[in-house]
């Protein structure tokens, strides 16, 4: 039970700092009737990290490295051992102040050697976490495709196209057909419409006698302008 002493009007006196501060600045304790411990929270972070490395000391024979002094509005990076502000920090919602362990740099290297680790690879990680395949299988649909582009032909394409709507894969593509087709947003109609519009208006060359040619005007648009 505490002494009498110890509270006044909603507030405690710690027994370490001897500063009277409201209950809620005090650690839970379940065992007390108010469920408060006898220590604030900084006096009782104190006596917890000195007693985890008096265990440390007596049971391995070293001793626990001690955290350098962090002012507010910056962080400590224990991977580059500089403190720098939360800026340079990567956000993190589970985070305690919401930012991550790692500043942006150090974070970046880790996440690296992670997927390299991991993955064998950035390449790797991309494929899998994204569109569920490996380098393996991506080879494999290249070469059933004849090492060329799905839709053009283009040599060596480099791009995985894949169903927004499934996710299935599809094909492999080169880098303008991909953003070809995701700039039509996988519309049939829309490209139909597209198809459309270059037949009207794109000049056409017309087969008039065996081995004559004569450039058909389109039926829309106009002439550019001499000054062009």
């Amino acid at each position: 039970m505490p002494r009498q002493w110890d509270d006044r009007n909603g507030e405690r006196l710690c027994r370490d700092c001897g500063v009277w501060k409201p209950l809620a600045d005090f650690c839970a304790n379940s065992r007390r009737p108010d469920g408060r411990g006898s220590y604030c929270k900084p006096c009782f972070n104190a006596r917890s990290k000195a007693s985890y490395a008096k265990r440390v000391r007596e049971r391995d024979g070293r001793e626990v490295r001690q955290l350098p002094a962090v002012p507010e509005g910056y962080r400590w990076c224990p991977a580059c051992d500089a403190v720098k502000v939360l800026a340079d920090f990567p956000r993190n919602r589970s985070g305690r102040d919401g930012h991550g362990r790692y500043c942006k740099p150090c974070h970046n290297e880790k996440g690296r050697e992670s997927r390299t680790r991991l993955h064998g690879g950035s390449r790797e990680y991309h494929l899998r976490r994204r569109y569920g395949i490996g380098e393996k299988e991506f080879q494999e649909l290249l070469a059933e495709q004849g090492g060329v582009c799905a839709i053009c032909g283009t040599p060596d394409p480099q791009h995985l196209d894949h169903d927004h709507r499934t996710g299935w894969v599809r094909g492999i593509l080169c880098f303008n057909c991909n953003g070809g087709l995701g700039q039509f947003r996988d519309d049939r109609s829309r490209l139909a419409g597209a198809i459309t519009y270059l037949r009207g208006t794109t000049w056409q060359r017309v087969l008039i006698h065996p081995g004559v040619y004569q450039m058909c005007s389109p039926t829309r648009g106009r002439p550019p302008s001499p000054r062009s």
